[in-house]
């Protein structure tokens, strides 16, 4: 006797198309292929040199010597510990440059394994993002001694500033790699794009100079424009990051918070957390709908 199926079914359950991926969560999911393509990124990045993964802390560790030697001893300035307010803000502007930059080749540059092996396509820019995450720890341990040196007596709020700091810079670096990543793929000017955009980021964060400059200028007299320069996710995660190690370590920390801070700073950083999450959504929905013919461009 012959068992009759209907064609819309299949005896041994629904069928499901092999090259389906299931974006991000499909990436977490595959952990360790995500380990090992960190680990050919690491590889590659420091081939042929006999220092190795200890580039990672001596680079750092240099920058920080320039700073404290040429701006704190040289030039001559009113803030306190200087050095170390630029070193805490260069931190998560250094590591969100990285990740336009190697976020945004990320798949052109795995085009041979984009034509060949099913997985997940966002493992290229999640892997970049692990790379730029990775060479934040000898950065963190160099601004922790620095912060020592400078006499850091941090505060409950201290910690949270700095968690909620690189949250939203690990967030909205994320979302930017998977996007640009993908643009990258149908149209090769976002290479000068990002160019053009590092340099916008440093001078447009209060890193090399202090933001009470721009309370001081624009705050009341150019209203619109200080709140635009407070629309920047990563203006905000600087000022967040300076709460977090360079208040605490100067003399008078409530007078340093007033004079160089912004009012309603965690507020602000909590909602631009939320819209980094937003936009995360945005990146994987855009990246999803384009990933499709990426065999094809590459």
């Amino acid at each position: 006797m012959t068992v009759a199926v209907a064609p819309d079914r299949h005896p041994l359950g629904p069928l499901e198309n092999p090259g389906r991926v299931g974006g991000l969560m499909d990436v977490f999911r595959r952990r360790y292929l995500l380990k090992l393509l960190v680990r050919k990124e690491l590889r590659v990045r420091y081939q042929g040199s006999p220092l190795g993964l200890a580039w990672s802390y001596v680079k750092p560790f240099v920058r920080f010597i320039m700073y404290f030697y040429i701006i704190g001893l040289l030039i001559s300035h009113s803030l306190e510990n200087r050095p170390l307010h630029i070193f805490s803000g260069m931190i998560v502007v250094s590591f969100f440059i990285d990740a336009l930059t190697s976020g945004s080749k990320s798949v052109v540059k795995n085009k041979a394994l984009v034509r060949k092996i099913n997985l997940p396509r966002e493992m290229f820019p999640v892997s970049s993002i692990m790379v730029s995450t990775y060479h934040l720890i000898p950065m963190y341990v160099i601004l922790l001694l620095g912060c020592a040196v400078s006499g850091w007596n941090p505060d409950p709020m201290a910690f949270v500033a700095a968690i909620m700091a690189f949250v939203l810079v690990w967030v909205w670096g994320l979302a930017t790699a998977l996007l640009l990543s993908a643009w990258n793929v149908y149209f090769r000017d976002v290479t000068n794009v990002v160019d053009v955009i590092q340099t916008v980021i440093t001078w447009t964060t209060p890193m090399i100079y202090p933001f009470g400059i721009v309370k001081e200028q624009l705050q009341g007299t150019h209203e619109f424009l200080y709140q635009l320069y407070l629309l920047s996710p990563l203006s905000n995660a600087v000022l967040l990051q300076n709460r977090a190690f360079w208040i605490p370590s100067t003399s008078d920390p409530k007078q340093a918070a007033a004079e160089e801070l912004p009012a309603h700073m965690f507020e602000r950083g909590a909602i631009f957390i939320v819209l980094a999450f937003l936009f995360l959504w945005f990146a994987q929905v855009t990246f999803a709908r384009l990933e499709g013919r990426f065999a094809e461009k590459l």
